[in-house]
């Protein structure tokens, strides 16, 4: 474990001296900026449309991050041929791994709180103190980081089997339809054979459930989370981002690198 801190340290430092990761960040809170602008025009519904657009550009920066810059996380290495040296010092493939990984979703944590310090700087622009309620964008902002150490396990996973361009695709893909989950499991019998909707069901099971972390609405209303659904999504990623590392490690190891 030692040596997958090691490689998650060093995995931190060169993504943050990335300057794709600086134009993300200006990126984010410009639009922090212009959620201020639009919350001004919005009469009576500042904090709304503050807390949307600031979660929204938390959400998305984050996503691209995770994407873009995961799925380099192997193939990188690989065309620098910087793996070949790391794996030949006492590292395993495993360690490897679990070092880019944990990496990526520390630089993504360091990502997120700097964002939503900007959102905070925001909302307090438009209103004189913070107040109780305003803890639901904490959590909503600790969800986005839960869902997008998820996508960093699923672009590892890709990664180490298929091309970037590959890896890209099918990670956005499993994450557009991780949004819409729960509307395979209640999509019409009627429409379907019973073996389709047996597939359906199975696969909603299957496929990462992206919408439980959105909790935007009850951040943009003040309205309290339940303490069971943090615990709920907490369990939720660790578990799920454990199978994928798992699987990940199984086809990394059994890769032949020569």
């Amino acid at each position: 474990m030692k040596r997958a801190g090691v490689v998650a340290l060093n995995t931190f430092r060169e993504a943050v001296r990335d300057r794709v990761l600086y134009n993300l960040l200006f990126f984010a809170l410009v639009m922090m900026a212009a959620s201020i602008i639009a919350g001004q025009i919005s009469i009576g519904i500042e904090q709304t449309v503050i807390v949307t657009l600031g979660l929204s550009a938390i959400s998305l920066i984050g996503l691209l991050i995770s994407v873009f810059i995961g799925v380099g996380l192997v193939s990188k290495e690989m065309d620098k041929r910087t793996l070949y040296a790391v794996l030949a010092k006492p590292v395993r493939r495993w360690e490897f791994l679990l070092g880019k990984f944990g990496g990526l979703v520390l630089t993504l944590a360091v990502n997120v709180t700097a964002m939503a310090v900007g959102l905070f700087l925001a909302l307090i622009y438009v209103k004189p103190a913070l107040e109780r309620g305003d803890a639901t964008v904490l959590i909503a902002v600790y969800f986005i980081w839960l869902k997008l150490a998820l996508v960093v396990a699923l672009a590892l996973l890709f990664s180490c089997f298929t091309t970037p361009l590959l890896a890209i695709l099918f990670t956005a893909g499993i994450y557009i339809v991780g949004l819409y989950v729960q509307e395979l499991r209640n999509m019409p019998i009627e429409v379907m054979s019973r073996g389709m909707t047996l597939f359906t069901k199975w696969l909603s099971y299957l496929l990462p459930n992206f919408e439980n972390f959105n909790i935007m609405a009850m951040a943009a209303h003040s309205r309290q989370v339940p303490g069971a659904l943090i615990v709920q999504n907490t369990l939720y990623a660790a578990i799920y981002s454990a199978i994928v590392l798992t699987a990940a490690v199984v086809v990394f190891s059994r890769r032949n690198l020569k």
